[in-house]
């Protein structure tokens, strides 16, 4: 018999330190709990994280109830929010999608704009800016898994992807996403 996964998502940002990680998983695996699933990284000087931590509700609540010492204790904000499982086989298949260009505002949201007009969910995305090689020009880097309907023309979109993509000047790749 199946047992029905209880899960809670923690979002953590605050000053960079080492040992930070090993601290917050510390606390989270002392409670009972496993971090299931997990982004973190160091934005500008500030670490970022959220974690989706997997428990039985009452060990759950034991990680939510540690959450204002931790938050005081390693000088983070911290969020926390119950979840379920996510739901799956919704008739969507994953693609990645990476996209490279010349760093200017708007990338982001040309591109969320692109895929909201087609219905297609945008399941995780990480973008960077970096110098390039040689000429030190600003790039701007994103890469995304989408989530695209069954029943959609993946030949169609990927040329009005790539037609867009030329449009705006993005050097782009649509391709179906590697296990």
């Amino acid at each position: 018999m199946a047992t029905h996964k209880t899960y809670l998502v923690i979002s953590a940002v605050g000053a960079d330190h080492p040992g930070l990680v090993n601290d917050l998983s510390r606390s989270i695996l002392e409670h009972g709990c496993n971090i299931e699933d997990s982004r973190m990284t160091v934005l500008g000087g500030e670490f970022a994280a959220i974690l989706l931590v997997e428990g039985k509700w009452n060990t759950l609540a034991k990680v939510e109830n540690a959450l204002p010492e931790l938050q005081r204790s390693l000088d983070l904000t911290l969020v926390c929010k119950r979840t379920g499982a996510r739901a799956q086989g919704e008739g969507k298949l994953p693609y990645a999608v990476d996209v490279i260009a010349m760093d200017h505002p708007g990338i982001v949201n040309n591109l969320a704009g692109f895929f909201a007009e087609r219905r297609i969910n945008i399941e995780d995305m990480a973008t960077t800016t970096y110098a390039a090689a040689h000429t030190g020009t600003p790039m701007f880097a994103v890469h995304m898994t989408v989530g695209i309907p069954a029943d959609t023309h993946i030949a169609t979109l990927r040329e009005e992807f790539m037609d867009y993509c030329d449009g705006l000047n993005l050097d782009a790749v649509l391709e179906p996403q590697k296990a």
